[in-house]
């Protein structure tokens, strides 16, 4: 094997398969071994109940400081993932006394060696553990921000406008690249004054031609905390859309991945408040750059938007605000409403306590109140979510009740990118079919 083929095979090392995190877990029993064993019986009496005491405090401030002051996230986070900090903490605390306390041991050149690095194996796999909870970095080429598929700049000669045809009259000329290419992108927030960060465009092989066909648009959005690069990591989607176009002659949607938070831990709601006007941003900004940037079909019937968690939240949101500009949307485990931890502290610090403001942008009351012949969508949730498949299934019926042409897709797992990625390729086809790609 070559270098490069051992360096990629390195890199593709998975990290959060069932084997993996039992090494992860293994590796951090030994290197808490490691950290605990000395002989002298002072050490077991004082110092290991110490750095257990010091471990299990500051996980408690942290789970203090996350859940009920900082409050970053609109859910509260696994016990698994607090469980893993404390484990950490619990190896740097073990660390700080063989290091600090018995300078004996910092001393002799090996055992310092072997207790740094257990300490740090044991971080390392108390991380690896916590990734796996959500699956938001699959491999060690993830990791380290190494992409894995084609990256094309936006003023790249072979992007410049083309002749355009429809679908129905394009074919793919023998010199069609093999895959799709990811390129960065500003979309200015023109009309909403929204402070969004870089967009990420997916454009399938099909739009490498000339004459270029005019294909539909998803806007997909990413989860919050988030970024729009999360799908292209933790989500797959520049592989999975390769897939469907390498079995669809080139041809797929092109994907805008737009920011709808505007932050790694921002959350406006997917509404226009004094957080933002993220709904603005994502209903007209985002649509106007696409159209005069980008040639697609312009046909609404043609547009879709879609997200994870709270992108599936924002994009049911955005179906029922904006149906003219969203009529077909992909929930994957979306809220059953937007919140900020409850109704009354979103009503009170969004709405400015008013109720009905809420209801005019919350999908369940939306759902309720208008009908919606024209909108289709799917909604995909884990069977293990216990969090929101309740929710999920609530909204499925209420969808259908307002005229909306919907499906529910329950698959193995929990509120996790792996769910999300096969998500994605299992309603690719509905999709891409709903847009007007065909069969």
């Amino acid at each position: 094997m070559s270098a490069t083929g051992m360096a990629n095979g390195v890199l593709g090392i998975p990290l959060t398969t069932p084997a993996a995190t039992a090494v992860f877990a293994i590796l951090a029993v030994i290197g808490l071994i490691v950290l605990l064993v000395r002989r002298y019986r002072t050490w077991f009496v004082r110092g290991v109940p110490l750095a257990v005491t010091v471990a299990l405090g500051l996980t408690a401030v942290a789970v203090l400081l996350v859940e009920k002051v900082w409050k970053p996230f609109p859910d509260r986070l696994p016990w698994a993932v607090y469980g893993w900090v404390a484990v950490a903490l619990l190896a740097v605390s073990l660390l700080s006394g063989r290091w600090f306390v018995r300078r004996r041991d910092r001393a002799r050149p090996l055992v310092a060696t072997a207790l740094v690095v257990s300490a740090v194996l044991v971080v390392i796999s108390a991380a690896g553990r916590i990734d796996a909870v959500y699956d938001a970095y699959p491999t060690l080429r993830a990791v380290l921000g190494i992409s894995d598929y084609r990256s094309v700049s936006f003023d790249d000669p072979t992007l410049r406008a083309s002749r355009t045809v429809s679908v129905d009259d394009w074919s793919a000329p023998d010199d069609l690249p093999a895959t799709g290419a990811v390129t960065s992108v500003t979309i200015p927030a023109t009309v909403s004054g929204f402070r969004a960060r870089e967009a990420r465009v997916y454009l399938p092989p099909a739009y490498f031609s000339d004459p270029r066909p005019e294909l539909p648009v998803l806007v997909l959005l990413a989860g919050q905390p988030g970024s729009p690069e999360d799908w292209l990591v933790g989500g797959h989607l520049p592989s999975t859309l390769d897939a469907y176009a390498a079995q669809h002659h080139g041809l797929a949607p092109v994907v805008v991945l737009a920011d709808g938070t505007g932050g790694q831990f921002d959350n406006p709601l997917c509404v226009d408040s004094h957080l933002g006007n993220a709904a603005t941003y994502l209903a007209v900004d985002v649509p106007a750059w696409v159209r005069d940037n980008l040639q697609v079909d312009d046909d609404p019937m043609a547009w879709a938007v879609g997200g994870l968690s709270y992108g599936g939240t924002c994009a049911l949101q955005l179906a029922t605000t904006r149906p003219d500009v969203y009529p077909t949307f992909l929930d994957f485990s979306g809220q059953a409403e937007p919140t900020l931890g409850n109704r009354d502290a979103t009503i009170r610090d969004v709405f400015g306590g008013d109720a009905e403001a809420f209801a005019r942008n919350n999908p369940a009351d939306l759902l309720a109140r208008n009908r919606y012949p024209d909108s289709a969508g799917a909604f995909v949730v884990g069977l293990d979510d216990s969090e929101y498949r309740a929710g999920v299934e609530q909204l499925v019926s209420a969808a259908r009740e307002a005229g909306m042409d919907v499906h529910l897709t329950e698959l193995p797992g929990t509120h996790s990118f792996a769910l999300w990625a096969a998500g994605l390729e299992k309603e690719l086809p509905w999709l891409a079919h709903r847009l007007g790609l065909g069969n």
